[in-house]
């Protein structure tokens, strides 16, 4: 469905008002999954921070997860309500105007809510895609909470509490 260079190109343009547009890396390799993107930019899997799109009540939003979480059903019932839906990849486009492989929380096509994952607190930095299977940008959370315009910070994930040595 449609341009995938359109997701990059929304995301570029989104953050030429915070002077960050220049920020933006491409690489000539994937890095549309975590390993992939951990590659790329030569650092750990957890590092990358990984947009999830889930139906919410006939609409979509979005959670943002290191990339070692896994999403924990349970508690993201108890969080929000109702059960776990992943979009399915036309949807994705549909309401992020990113492929999968490149969704994140900016520039997106329509005004959803975006949530922050607990997980990416253990980090001084993170990486998230920007709208293209090849593209992040290095972040501190309060600059992603920021350009990412969140609605706030929940804990919905599993398997990363292990105790880890990172920076980025």
């Amino acid at each position: 469905m449609g341009d995938l260079g359109v997701g990059i190109k929304q995301v570029r343009q989104y953050f030429q008002r915070y002077g960050r547009d220049n920020d933006i890396m491409e690489f000539d390799i994937s890095s549309a999954t975590v390993e992939l993107a951990s590659q790329a930019l030569n650092i750990e899997p957890a590092l990358i921070a990984k947009t999830l799109s889930f139906s919410s009540n006939g609409g979509a939003m979005l959670v943002v997860t290191a990339g070692d979480a896994k999403v924990d059903n349970g508690k993201f019932k108890s969080v929000f309500g109702f059960k776990a839906r992943m979009l399915k990849p036309d949807e994705v486009m549909e309401y992020t105007g990113h492929p999968v492989g490149g969704v994140c929380p900016f520039g997106l096509a329509r005004d959803l809510p975006v949530y922050l994952d607990v997980s990416l607190q253990r980090f001084e930095f993170v990486y998230p895609a920007c709208g293209s299977g090849n593209s992040a940008i290095k972040l501190t959370l309060p600059e992603l909470e920021t350009y990412s315009s969140s609605r706030g910070w929940i804990d919905v994930c599993k398997n990363w509490q292990e105790p880890q040595q990172a920076c980025g």
